[in-house]
């Protein structure tokens, strides 16, 4: 039996209801108890869960918040802190551009705003890394304006919702428009959530749960199709694969040399052990010729790692090195302290790859 297309004004009601029972307990989120309360939304507390969930899941994201907001309660805090505490705080979270525009639109906010975000899309547009997606999310859920929101989890839901047959990225406008008029004008930012809850606990990728679903009965994908297929997605591209080389030089103290990396360009302003030149569009050089100054290095292996869109193979090398040997604007970090470096994931892997103790404690 075709199901019938849900109307808009039932739609808000009927996800409400179940998002007043089934909601999800986060540390940014003002739930509908705490609202009945007379707590409000923070819009720092939004607009930082916002950033960090990016490309990053729930779960990742729960203990970086929370060490944020003790380190910088406010966002005139976050201003006022350094770069590089700010991208050691960061470091592990992956996209580390989010973390520089992070602290660009803090000092924005403190700065040329009073300490006060903008409560509109328009306005939150014109802060440093705040696109549509995040200034609809802000909009709606810290400022209770009817934006439509549109994420991974809700677009999941409303294309399985409408059968929406065109595959993504191309499906997106139709999908906002559709987002767009279920928005209610009463509770915009708990039908935001609300929408972003269903697609994470209830409208999964795989096996979702179509029983429990507030919108079973008017879901077109469940009548004529298997849910799973949908959203389409075009066909991916093979993910071209880069390669270079990192060196791991340890001294008598049990340190490693590392340095910073340019402000610009990918991993910006991360720490770095030296290393080849390379970029997502160019090889760097893998050979010992290349080395950062004169040791005995030996071979350590690869390791590898994806980037959105290219794969990074390092050749990483290792010596015994004494500091005066050493050249370059770089420090000596001992190994007990490299955890509270700025150090991105990549590089994490290629130390643990010369010195498999380096991390212990994390794993």
């Amino acid at each position: 039996m075709m199901h019938d297309t849900i109307p808009a004004a039932d739609a808000a009601p009927l996800l409400l209801e179940w998002y007043d029972r089934h909601h999800r307990d986060l540390p940014w989120r003002v739930s509908p108890p705490m609202a009945r309360r007379g707590i409000v939304a923070d819009p720092y507390h939004v607009w930082l869960s916002e950033v960090m969930l990016q490309q990053t899941t729930v779960q990742a994201v729960k203990a970086y918040f929370e060490k944020f907001l003790s380190l910088w309660p406010t966002v005139e805090d976050l201003a006022r802190a350094e770069n590089e505490d700010v991208m050691k705080a960061w470091a592990g979270l992956g996209y580390y551009a989010r973390a520089r525009n992070l602290k660009k639109c803090a000092e924005a906010v403190a700065n040329d705003h009073g300490g006060r975000f903008p409560d509109t899309e328009d306005g939150l547009k014109s802060l440093p890394g705040i696109g549509d997606y995040t200034a609809a999310a802000i909009a709606a859920i810290a400022f209770n304006r009817r934006s439509a929101v549109l994420d991974g989890n809700v677009e999941r839901v409303i294309s399985r919702l409408y059968a929406i047959e065109t595959p993504l990225p191309a499906a997106k406008p139709e999908m906002r428009a559709r987002v767009a008029a279920l928005t209610p004008e009463s509770r915009p930012g708990d039908f935001a959530q609300a929408m972003m809850d269903l697609g994470a606990t209830i409208c999964t990728p795989k096996r979702p749960a179509c029983s429990l679903c507030p919108f079973r009965a008017h879901c077109r994908a469940l009548a004529v199709a298997d849910p799973e297929t949908f959203p389409r997605k075009a066909q991916k591209k093979d993910k071209p694969l880069r390669r270079g080389a990192a060196f791991v030089a340890i001294d008598a103290d049990n340190a490693v040399y590392l340095r910073k990396r340019a402000e610009t360009g990918l991993l910006g302003g991360m720490s770095e052990v030296p290393g080849t030149d390379w970029t997502s569009r160019q090889d760097g050089d893998t050979s010992l010729a290349s080395q950062p100054f004169a040791a005995a290095w030996e071979d350590c292996g690869t390791i590898s790692h994806v980037f959105t869109h290219f794969e990074l193979r390092l050749s990483v090398y290792r010596a015994n090195v004494a500091r005066a040997g050493t050249q370059g604007n770089g420090w000596w970090e001992p190994v007990h302290s490299l955890s509270a470096q700025a150090l991105p994931t990549v590089m994490k892997k290629a130390i643990a790859q010369a010195i498999p103790h380096a991390f212990k404690a994390e794993r």
